[in-house]
């Protein structure tokens, strides 16, 4: 199994950007799909972004598109958010999921389908 340590969250102001790492432990992350998912204080955890384990696809929720970019370093079984132009309701808990996959460009957004999490990093934006 492999599991998820986040890191990189933190405070920034509105239109700023953080960069959030995701790495793996336990095994190799190749063969696991991956993806980001956020908590907002007293709301329902959210599907942010995804990427296949090949790296060949990604997909991204509505309200983040053209402003962060998943991707993944499958040398160091690292995967990363790029966050850009932040706004104050990006504020949140973020947590890193993995779910295996059998084809290499498979991803899924459904929160249910991933097998294993990280605790989650704060990143708060300040307007």
């Amino acid at each position: 199994q492999v599991q998820p340590v986040e890191s990189g969250g933190g405070l920034v102001q509105a239109g700023g950007s953080l960069r959030l790492s995701c790495a793996a432990s336990g095994r190799t992350a190749r063969g696991y799909a991956m993806g980001w998912f956020r908590q907002a204080p007293g709301k329902e955890r959210e599907f942010v972004a995804a990427i296949s384990w090949s790296a060949g696809s990604t997909y991204y929720a509505d309200s983040v598109k053209g402003r962060f970019t998943i991707n993944r370093d499958n040398a160091k079984n690292t995967v990363y958010l790029q966050m850009n132009s932040l706004k104050p309701e990006d504020t949140a808990v973020y947590y890193c999921a993995a779910v295996s996959k059998y084809y290499s460009n498979s991803y899924t957004a459904r929160e249910w389908e991933y097998d294993y999490w990280g605790q989650g990093t704060q990143v708060t934006v300040s307007s």
